[in-house]
């Protein structure tokens, strides 16, 4: 039985597994020499993985020194791409690739690596393309996935499941450690099909840790598994295929549980030592995958009875909203986004003027060469990152030699996250995608509503924000922005549009006009179909309902705590459906509380703010500067060793007290909005860039209050607390 672990690093799982005991004394020399194998493609790590196999093996049986010949310098997945092409130079090595590549090996086991992509592009380190191991992953996991975007799929510790299930065949044993993304993800749906296709049993102990997640959330998933080492959850899946096995496809999950530290987590293991550890705890529940392929979080099959807030797939089907967009995605925040409005100026310029530069030594390197010849653009790029972020639109444009200016129209405000503005450089040059935000505000003075909802991949609890505001994707984790107007650019506009030649197609007007902007760029339309208006029209016959009324009926139902809990599985996999509750006075009901609502978090910055206690009185603030309002980094307060959130020290001069801890209850993409407010009004330095970005530049530029962070945390007291009140009495969800 040929054992490999294809991704070796040190040589922990082969060392691990000859000192465990599985092998008699009297098998293990045979096993050594001949049936244990490893590859690393890292030099360093592969010589040491060889020491330490080495020495373990030494350690057991003594005698001469014996080398480890069944380690390999090699890229795992490359080894079956193509043929060796450095055999002359690592004779030894060579022989060893080639006599793996030829074995029966039924046992794969190890920690294969994690990474979808590079986060960079300045990293100049995107991921390898293996176009045989990809392809089995396009016509297998890829091609039964729901997701729209599958770039996840390609993830290499995804790959690695891949390649080891192709690679023991028919029958085999495989055993990975490794994200433990696969089990709920949206995208692996078509991955957990397979699996329970191709394996007779599937084991996944899920070990949890995210902490890509926050708030409550976060601590419900423990500690991280390695340490600082890695921010993702982890699962030990055993993977057996038994082609005599009576049933195909058993399924069973074992999780770990909630709010465990890393030690507590580590001991559990130890403690079960193995599969049947876990069965005689009788810890393995059984999995039967739905028609979605949820393994686990199986979603409720009576909402898809409810109509759709969108549906871009089936154009047939209703749905309450004709088009909808994600938030505005810059992929280069740090430069696009700033709170002074001539930072960001200066910012952005500096970056155009850097990027032409490259250009412009773009096309003197080109000129006397061929078209042939021309310089790979990742190699010639300069990616200094004081100086541009780069994509990969970015180097298609320096690939077609394209110049940008800068264009002072295209700032703009934009709610960056829950309760904190920015300014943003709002242009499809610069912005990696607009998505369809221009047809919902299309410049700084579009009249507009959208209703932002949690989008399929977050990894925070689901919930609704409104803005009137142009919003960014992470306003409200991945989000998907349901407007209540649509703008269309009249055609004799087109050409001046600031997202260039996308208007020409995308403001077709294919219906009758509803009105004409003040300037006469645009025609406006109802963000509602009238197939949504008329769904809930049929609900409720003898009610005169408009379209407002079911806009703010939505905000309003998204908010009950009923629709949330009942649901919560389905709108962490999908978009939310939109149930008509059975009394037409709770329609009202919760359509005046969404109204109510959407004038509490749009008009935020001109509420009551809430009377808070200062430390020593506040009598003192009154011969206060502006500087003396100056925020760096607001902090809580502390009893003892405990955090006490009714005290904010806001700064060395003003400590906020008497905080009513209720205000905290109200949650908005994944943490009190308060905390938002703390986190966002501060000072920061990015690291990459060096930009410096003040929230108190907003504070004396934009707003002319330099107490304005200040007042916004108190403000925002307000609209925590009239959000909860507002929540709390909303009907009992009847449908």
């Amino acid at each position: 039985m040929h054992i490999l672990d294809p991704f070796t690093g040190t040589g922990t799982f082969i060392t691990r597994l000859l000192q465990s005991g599985l092998i008699d004394r009297q098998q293990l020399a045979y096993k050594y020499q001949n049936e244990i194998h490893a590859n690393e493609i890292v030099l360093l790590a592969y010589y040491i993985a060889a020491i330490n196999i080495e020495a373990a093996y030494h350690s057991i049986m003594g005698g001469d020194y014996e080398p480890f010949n069944g380690i390999c310098l090699t890229d795992t997945f490359q080894l079956h791409e193509k043929d060796d092409l450095v055999s002359n130079m690592l004779v030894a090595n060579s022989t060893r690739r080639k006599k793996q590549k030829a074995l029966d090996i039924r046992v794969i086991m190890g920690n294969p690596p994690y990474s979808a992509g590079q986060t960079s592009a300045n990293d100049k380190n995107a991921n390898i393309a293996y176009p045989k191991l990809d392809e089995s992953i396009r016509t297998t996991y890829a091609a039964h996935s729901t997701a729209t975007n599958k770039n996840a799929l390609y993830d290499s510790y995804i790959r690695a499941i891949r390649w080891a299930s192709d690679r023991i065949g028919d029958s085999g044993v495989i055993g990975f450690v490794t994200n433990a993304g696969f089990i709920e993800a949206n995208t692996a749906d078509g991955l957990r099909k397979c699996l329970a296709e191709e394996f007779s049993r599937v084991y996944v102990f899920h070990l949890r840790g995210n902490q890509r997640t926050s708030g409550e959330l976060s601590r419900k998933e423990g500690g991280k598994i390695f340490g600082s080492g890695s921010r993702a959850p982890i699962a030990i899946s055993i993977l057996i295929k038994n082609p005599k096995a009576a049933e195909h496809g058993q399924i069973y999950m074992h999780d770990i549980g909630d709010y465990l530290s890393r030690e507590d987590k580590l001991a559990r293991i130890s403690a079960f030592k193995s599969i049947n550890g876990i069965k005689k705890a009788s810890g393995w529940q059984p999995i039967t995958p739905n028609k979605h392929h949820d393994w686990i979080g199986q979603r409720d099959s009576s909402f898809s009875e409810f109509i759709s807030l969108g549906d871009k797939r089936d154009k047939e089907s209703d749905a309450v909203f004709e088009n909808y967009s994600r938030g505005l995605e810059t992929n280069r925040d740090a430069w696009c986004y700033n709170f002074s409005k001539q930072t960001l100026s200066l910012n952005i310029e500096r970056m155009i003027s850097f990027y032409n530069s490259e250009v412009e030594r773009y096309i003197s390197y080109c000129v006397n060469l061929t078209r042939e010849k021309y310089p790979n653009i990742e190699e010639f790029v300069n990616s200094d990152p004081t100086k541009i972020s780069w994509n990969r639109s970015l180097k298609a444009d320096l690939n077609r030699k394209k110049v940008f200016s800068f264009n002072l129209d295209a700032l703009s405000q934009c709610v960056y996250r829950p309760f904190s503005k920015q300014w943003v450089y709002y242009n499809q040059n610069l912005n990696a995608y607009v998505n369809q935000m221009p047809r919902i505000f299309p410049d700084a003075t579009a009249d507009n509503r959208v209703i932002c909802v949690t989008g399929r991949g977050a990894t925070k609890d689901f919930c609704a924000f409104i803005s009137d505001t142009l919003p960014d994707l992470e306003m409200v984790s991945k989000s998907q922005c349901f407007p209540l107007k649509l703008y269309e650019k009249n055609s004799s506009q087109s050409e001046s549009s600031e997202f260039g030649d996308m208007h020409g197609e995308l403001f077709e007007i294919d219906q009758p006009s509803e009105s004409i902007n003040a300037d006469g760029q645009y025609t406006i339309k109802d963000g509602i179909t009238d197939a949504g208006l008329a769904h809930f029209k049929s609900a409720y016959p003898i009610e005169i309902i408009n379209k407002e009324d079911v806009f703010y009926y939505i905000y309003g139902l998204l908010h009950s705590e009923d629709y949330k809990k009942r649901y919560a599985d389905n709108l962490s996999k999908e978009l939310p459906r939109i149930p008509c509750v059975k009394k037409a006075s709770d329609f009202w009901a919760y359509s005046q509380a969404g109204r109510d609502l959407a004038e509490l978090h749009i008009n935020y910055e001109s509420v009551e703010p809430y009377a808070v206690n200062f430390a020593n009185g506040g009598l003192f603030m009154n011969q206060f500067e502006d500087k003396d309002y100056r925020v760096e980094q607001m902090k809580f307060g502390k009893k003892g060793k405990e955090t006490d959130k009714s005290t904010v020290i806001y700064n060395h001069k003003i400590t906020m007290t008497h905080i009513p801890l209720e205000a905290y209850e109200y949650i908005v993409n994944g943490k009190p909005a308060l905390e938002w407010v703390m986190e966002r009004q501060a000072v920061t330095t990015h690291k990459e860039s060096g930009i410096f970005n003040d929230a108190n530049d907003w504070a004396i530029e934009t707003m002319n209050e330099a107490s304005y962070p200040l007042k916004l945390f108190q403000r925002v007291i307000t609209v925590s607390l009239e959000t909860m009140k507002i929540v709390k009495n909303l009907p009992r969800m009847d449908i």
